[in-house]
């Protein structure tokens, strides 16, 4: 199986302690983000669990612990895009986070790291030439070090459209002028352009939009032949593997204004201070009376051999 560490908040950026507790502990429990009453448990061995996939904008509080996580596959995507302080208020500066995106390729590999250059919205700052400009500069730094970058447009869920008022949706005719630039861009550093839940559209411009987290991409990171089960195996809109993830909503300190998965920021500041590094849960810890649920687990490494 895969766990998943960042569909829901940036645990490498905020939580890096935590979660090696759970490492050495060898366990987590988990809310169900929809019915807060229900806990599971995953057991976190190499024995089940096949990659841990992590999505941040901050790798860098993790790096020192990148041998002792050695024992597993991993695969990580890094967020860097153009934004400043008005959009990303608490993410380091992009040189920063792209310097230590070349240690964390270093350490792990070529083909376990990612960047995701999301989401692509425009305004008067944010220009399409801007865009453009300030994602062939980032090739340049990032070229060597990865041969992915996923992108996607800005989503109006109603998070966003809260936290983020002034954003608007991206039109085709600027998606295809943006991706059809950033393919040629990335053809001469050495880097293949996927689109995140896009569609076709970009398909014919050389976007790769066959997903991003899929079957594939774990496997070349893990070495081996998975068999995804068919309730993992892709979202409705991609072909992208679904992991379980051990995050929690309204716990991601960046703030940034077109997140998704923090509604109010003030909650994110009480979750915060709620946090206790040794707990086994992300935020607080289990009450008088709850029932923690023992998840069912399995490899997904094909084990079987092969002539061919």
């Amino acid at each position: 199986m895969i766990i998943n560490t960042g569909m829901r908040t940036d645990i490498p950026a905020f939580y890096s302690e935590w979660f090696m507790n759970r490492i050495r502990e060898g366990f987590v429990l988990v809310r169900n983000p929809y019915c807060p009453e229900r806990i599971t448990r995953y057991e976190l061995n190499t024995d089940v669990v096949d990659c841990l996939a992590f999505c941040t904008k901050d790798p860098a509080p993790m790096l020192k612990y990148l041998d002792e996580l050695k024992a597993y596959h991993q695969y990580w995507f890094v967020t860097i895009t153009p934004y400043g302080k008005e959009i990303e208020p608490n993410v380091p500066p992009k040189e920063e986070v792209m310097h230590s995106f070349i240690a964390l390729s270093r350490s792990v590999g070529i083909d376990c790291v990612g960047w995701r250059y999301d989401p692509i919205f425009i305004d008067r700052v944010y220009t399409p030439e801007r865009h453009i400009n300030d994602f062939e500069l980032m090739c340049k730094t990032l070229s060597g070090h990865t041969k992915v970058c996923v992108i996607s447009f800005i989503d109006l869920y109603e998070k966003v459209k809260r936290n983020f008022p002034q954003a608007r949706t991206v039109n085709q005719k600027e998606r295809i002028a943006l991706g059809s630039a950033f393919a040629d861009i990335g053809s001469r550093y050495g880097i293949t352009i996927k689109a995140c839940a896009e569609g076709n559209d970009l398909a014919t411009y050389g976007v790769d939009c066959g997903g991003c987290m899929t079957r594939q991409t774990f496997e070349k990171a893990i070495g081996s032949n998975i068999i995804v089960p068919k309730k993992r195996s892709q979202r409705a809109e991609c072909a992208c593997v679904l992991g379980t993830d051990i995050g929690a909503y309204d716990t991601c300190g960046h703030l940034c204004r077109y997140c998704y998965a923090n509604y109010d920021h003030e909650n994110v500041r009480r979750n915060m201070r709620l946090h206790d590094p040794d707990s086994p849960l992300l935020v607080g810890k289990v009450q008088a009376g709850e029932i923690i649920h023992q998840a069912v687990q399995e490899s997904w490494i094909d084990r079987q051999l092969s002539f061919f």
